[in-house]
């Protein structure tokens, strides 16, 4: 047996192609150039045909390569497709305007709608989640539990799911015993309990500029004021406006998400990370860290997290399985460090306890093994799909549009030219059954009217391409 074929040597054929990337990416190959043949590869690498072809098929699904009858494989990726990423952002200060409810109503309204290309939500579609194997797991979830499940669980949540929220911890580099770990019903629930544990009406948290507008239309619903800081679409949050805040005094709590922020898809790097723990224990001021996405990334190893670099308890942790397994399933967690107890009395107040089943669901989900497959798959369909909307973008948008350039995530931040108002092209879109979030829903400042979100967390098919370039000609008209 060769050696390709046992143990981690199955998946030989993602470092060839991994090798081929980085190339391509560095501009060594360029758009036009000739691969190496199938027997050059096989040579080279030691590796069987059938390897060679599995590195060329995972390069042309991301739309790298392209495959030239009776003439072999050549660059397909071109930077002259790719569109220009946005500058940082510059909100002016202490939200003053206030979120348009009626937009993110309607945003909200239209989610569900049968035959809209569903550009608006930040999910996967439902064709890219293993839901017959989740189904399974209900089944079994009801046998295992106590009362079939109908009884209340303990306050912390469920234990198996706990203890493997702990141990994927580890993927990030990250010392959680279950103890330490607290379920929530999703993400933004947890985000929830964290604000109201550390902070009081009237405070003000720090967040990044653009931000979800769920966690903008929390903290309006908490009473607090929101500072939005700086943010760049590749590196985060500007530390140096993120410490002046805090030295200032101005903030009781910041808000950040270091993973593939939403909407701009940014990853902080890890010694901003570091920093900012380092400026959040200087200070003595919570952060509250959301890591929905952080298991969605695209390159060879899972990004660390602020809580990575967390020795005092300052960091609150926040994740969920709404990005990347089950959204519906409302399954949330938070390890909130030295607030540990104050958030749990938020959940006893709020809601006693979690939904058993579901957990259960999960936790068992986790524990197979199930999901580090489930996840494999979900990176290189959504990494695919985000190369081939920045082409998209590229040929069918405005000029002069730029684009986020997410490493992990569902999410791409698309800035139009200045003189497209994306309000008005949302509704035109609605018209031909496109559903996008305009930038406008993003902050509480009057700012982003030329912006949109984009989920490319969908099936790439002709039908989809066919409707970015409707939506890419009604701009050009608006």
């Amino acid at each position: 047996m060769k050696k390709e074929e046992t143990g981690k040597g199955n998946f030989v054929y993602l470092r060839i192609a991994g090798i081929i990337e980085q190339q391509i990416v560095d501009n060594t190959l360029r758009t036009g150039d000739k691969l190496p043949s199938l027997r050059t590869i096989c040579s080279e690498y030691g590796v069987s045909q059938n390897t060679a072809l599995s590195a060329y098929y995972h390069l042309e699904n991301k739309m790298l390569i392209e495959t030239r009858p009776q003439s072999g494989y050549y660059v397909k990726y071109s930077r002259a497709r790719i569109p220009q990423v946005p500058d940082t952002s510059s909100p002016s200060g202490i939200a003053n305007f206030g979120i348009s409810e009626l937009l993110v109503s309607k945003v909200y309204d239209n989610l569900g709608e049968g035959g809209h290309l569903p550009l608006a939500l930040a999910t996967p579609a439902d064709e890219l989640l293993p839901i017959a194997k989740l189904n399974k797991g209900l089944l079994l979830a009801t046998r295992a539990l106590r009362g079939s499940g109908v009884a209340y669980d303990k306050a912390e949540g469920n234990e198996r799911l706990r203890r493997q929220i702990a141990r994927w911890a580890f993927n990030m580099e990250c010392s959680l015993s279950h103890h330490d770990i607290i379920t929530t019903s999703g993400c933004l629930n947890a985000l929830s309990y964290c604000l109201m544990s550390v902070t009081e009406k009237g405070d003000t948290v720090a967040m990044e500029s653009p931000v979800s507008f769920g966690m903008l239309q929390l903290a309006e619903a908490l009473g607090l004021k929101v500072l939005e800081l700086p943010t760049h679409p590749e590196s985060g949050v500007d530390l140096n406006a993120f410490e002046g805040a805090l030295k200032n005094k101005k903030v009781k709590a910041s808000l950040l998400i270091s993973n593939f922020n939403n909407p701009l898809g940014s990853c902080m790097p890890d010694e901003n990370k570091k920093a900012a723990v380092q400026l959040a224990e200087k200070y003595n001021v919570p952060l509250i860290e959301n890591d929905i996405s952080g298991d969605v990334y695209f390159g060879p190893n899972r990004p660390r997290t602020c809580k990575t670099y967390d020795q005092s308890g300052i960091v609150l942790w926040c994740g969920s399985v709404s990005k990347t397994l089950a959204p519906g399933y409302r399954v949330g967690w938070v390890a909130p460090g030295r607030f540990k107890e104050n958030v749990l009395r938020m959940k006893l107040y709020h809601s006693i306890s979690g939904t058993s089943i579901t957990q259960e669901t999960i936790g068992s989900f986790l524990e197979t093994g199930r999901y580090e497959s489930h996840l494999r798959k979900l990176r290189h369909t959504l990494h695919g799909n985000m190369l081939r909307y920045s082409g998209a973008i590229a040929d069918y948008f405005p000029e002069c549009t730029k684009a986020s350039r997410p490493r992990g995530g569902s999410v791409l931040w698309v800035e139009l030219p200045p003189n497209i108002d994306t309000v008005d092209l949302y509704e035109k879109a609605l018209a031909r059954n496109i559903s996008f979030a305009p930038g406008k829903i993003f902050t509480l400042q009057d700012q982003y009217q030329s912006c949109m979100r984009l989920n490319y967390g969908l099936l790439w098919n002709v039908q989809t391409e066919a409707q970015l370039k409707a939506l890419g000609e009604l701009a050009k008209r608006n």
